[in-house]
């Protein structure tokens, strides 16, 4: 999923509109991809982007190069960020929300960190029936073992719509809430391009393929591959959708 996450990113930030010279929080940042796109495309004062994960803040710092502007990369949660109130203009999360235990804790965080009249943004994938393969992926996986249907993303994150983020907005005291869908297509050249990523072992869907047999393994790999769509030259036309929600605080 990550090689859409620079697409999604930009239109993210299309449909923003912020000005320049602004300053900018990213959290849940990951290997930075969302902080990159900021500093590329909105003039920004400053960037920081901020993840649990020790391991993906060294990555973003690793591929971020040391110049002045560079978004700063730091070890947070989302649920208790180090920074002061009112201490950013813009607040965003990319693809975390739904990771949180408590989401609604996430954005109140958000909203806080942001100073009055300030953005709180977010987008996440629609995993019920926006991520065309891991729908199929997962219609797949229930054919083959009823069990599966436990694991699907789109049943364990419900928040993933737009009435839930709205929610979720409004609930934080931010005002002028809007939502939209993102879009953007994920042609896979062939089968394979589409089941290899499934053999990584991480992620769910992935570690779901890596709990079974060989045989079930199989049954899995057939079953998908017959119910995808298929062009002449053998690409496999898809698309993937991802919510957006902003609001302003008051």
């Amino acid at each position: 999923m990550g090689r859409w996450s620079r697409v999604v990113a930009r239109e993210f930030l299309a449909w923003l509109g912020c000005a320049d010279g602004l300053r900018w929080l990213d959290v849940g940042c990951g290997t930075g991809v969302l902080s990159a796109v900021v500093t590329e495309r909105c003039g920004p004062r400053v960037v920081v982007g901020c993840d649990r994960s020790e391991g993906f803040v060294g990555a973003a710092a690793r591929t971020t190069a040391p110049a002045s502007g560079a978004p700063r990369f730091v070890v947070a949660d989302a649920t208790a960020l180090p920074a002061r109130a009112g201490a950013f203009d813009v607040a965003v999360s990319g693809l975390t929300l739904n990771f949180l235990p408590e989401p609604a804790d996430g954005v109140r965080e958000l909203a806080r960190v942001v100073r009055p009249g300030g953005l709180v943004a977010a987008y996440v994938w629609d995993y019920g029936d926006g991520m065309g393969f891991l729908r199929r992926f997962w219609d797949a996986a229930t054919a083959v073992d009823p069990d599966a249907a436990a694991l699907d993303e789109g049943r364990r994150f419900p928040d993933c719509r737009p009435e839930p983020l709205h929610r979720l907005w409004t609930g934080a005291g931010l005002t002028a809430v809007s939502t939209t869908a993102i879009e953007v297509p994920t042609v896979f050249t062939g089968f394979a391009d589409l089941w290899n990523p499934f053999l990584s072992g991480q992620g769910p869907a992935p570690g779901y393929v890596a709990s079974l047999t060989p045989t079930t393994r199989n049954r899995l790999r057939d079953t998908l591959h017959a119910i995808l769509p298929t062009a002449p030259d053998g690409s496999i036309p898809l698309t993937a959708r991802a919510w957006a929600v902003r609001g302003v605080r008051g």
